[in-house]
């Protein structure tokens, strides 16, 4: 079995020589047997066929995802002594540096940081096979098999090509394949003649911030936002971009992106589904208003927004896009950044956390490091009640010196609105 990477996927993949990792970790109190591991991680592959897959490229140098069912192309697991509780964001940064060999092995593994009677698990992916609603539905299923051998997960019917995420009537309309072409052949054209000087900007050291509300400021949190009619992502962005303003200050763009999960719009792609494509929106605060009402103004036009978008057509334009792959590449490696950070909020994860055998205490929320252009991103969960915020950068973006301000400012903030202490549960250097 296998398919063509479809143009998100292929621009995610790279050449395949540079990592675009992303890590999710979570700690178990309760004893774990490696066989368990081991045989829970068979049984999801069985589940998910690119899971089983390695990337081939053909004679026109095009990458396909082909599965290989051979009882030795298996999620490998490193195993690790467990030294503190700070040990796995180390270990995290180590695994956005790890190259995964993708014609050889699946494009997924396992770091397992093994304590006494508890232990963090490091569940990494390429971001080009899927994206954080899928790794969180394996994450679910990777937690009751642990607990029970026996759970049927079910099995996945794998996303086989642009067919299977876009319904017939909308792919086989004259009109939508001719004007998505069009567009796609313009944005081609367009990305031939932009001049880009080939000099990256220089990374330097990439690093983490982790910190975590507890479960009264969360609350506190989540109802001013009903109070006042808009969401917790609204508040949240509105922060992230006020944060970004008032310590970076003339260095700050004033925007940030938000990934935007295209299940929301397409019901065909299941939460299980094996796949990496996403939708985006942009946000960017008004000067002239107070912050209250920028979180108002910015809610509607998320909803604006947010209304707007088709991602049926946007996949038929990017599907036209491919002969401009390394071009599109190109211009967001090299390119002048534009904006201060990707923010995404994954909302509340609804995973038990008591099982027989064992109780996660954590879920952390992911991080993701890739090589195109400007790294900076923060990531939020909410778990047991407890909002939970990763933040990663490059000190080439980001001076970690300004990410540790940010993050000061972005607390104060919620502190400020809700009028409740903030209490950080886990602060990392």
């Amino acid at each position: 079995m296998k398919r063509k990477l479809l143009f998100g996927e292929r621009m995610l993949f790279g050449d395949g020589k540079s990592p675009f990792n992303i890590v999710i970790p979570f700690k178990i109190r309760g004893e774990i047997k490696e066989e368990d591991l081991r045989f829970a991680l068979f049984k999801i592959q069985k589940k998910h066929p690119w899971l089983t897959a390695a990337i081939r490229f053909d004679e026109d140098k095009k990458p396909w995802f082909v599965a290989n069912l051979t009882e030795t192309f298996i999620i490998p697991i490193r195993i690790v002594d467990r030294l503190n509780d700070e040990h796995w964001e180390q270990e995290s940064t180590l695994e956005w540096k790890t190259v995964f060999d993708a014609t050889t092995a699946p494009l997924c593994r396992i770091t397992w940081l093994k304590g006494e009677n508890v232990s963090e698990i490091l569940m990494v992916y390429h971001h080009c096979l899927c994206d954080g609603t899928a790794a969180l539905s394996i994450l679910t299923e990777l937690l009751q098999l642990l607990d029970d051998p026996d759970t049927d997960i079910g099995r996945e019917i794998p996303i086989m090509g642009i067919k299977d995420v876009i319904p017939a009537k909308v792919l086989n309309s004259y009109r939508n394949r001719t004007k998505n072409g069009l567009i796609g052949k313009i944005a081609t054209l367009a990305l031939w003649m932009i001049p880009i000087k080939k000099v990256a900007v220089e990374r330097k050291k990439d690093f983490m911030l982790h910190w975590r509300f507890d479960q009264e400021l969360t609350k506190e949190i989540i109802s001013f936002c009903k109070n006042n009619q808009f969401t917790v992502n609204t508040l949240l962005s509105a922060a992230v971009l006020t944060a970004f303003k008032e310590i970076r200050k003339e260095k700050a763009f004033n925007k940030i992106s938000l990934p935007v999960d295209i299940r929301n719009f397409n019901p065909i792609i299941k939460k299980d589904h094996i796949f990496a494509f996403g939708l985006m929106i942009v946000l960017s605060l008004l000067p002239q208003k107070d912050f209250i009402e920028n979180v108002k103004a910015l809610q509607k036009e998320v909803n604006d927004k947010s209304a707007k978008l088709n991602p049926y057509s946007l996949m038929m334009m990017m599907e036209a896009c491919h002969p401009a792959l390394q071009n599109f590449t190109n211009f967001l490696k090299y390119g002048k950044s534009s904006n201060d950070c990707m923010f995404s909020n994954l909302g509340k994860i609804d995973i038990p956390h008591q099982y027989q055998h064992f109780e996660v205490e954590s879920i952390f929320s992911p991080s993701v490091m890739g090589p195109l252009g400007n790294t900076t991103t923060m990531i939020v969960s909410t778990y047991r009640n407890q909002m939970d915020f990763t933040f990663v950068a490059s000190e080439g973006y980001v001076p970690y010196i300004e990410a540790e301000a940010i993050k000061e400012k972005l607390i104060a903030i919620l502190k400020t609105q809700v009028g409740q202490p903030v209490e950080i549960l886990s602060v990392t250097a």
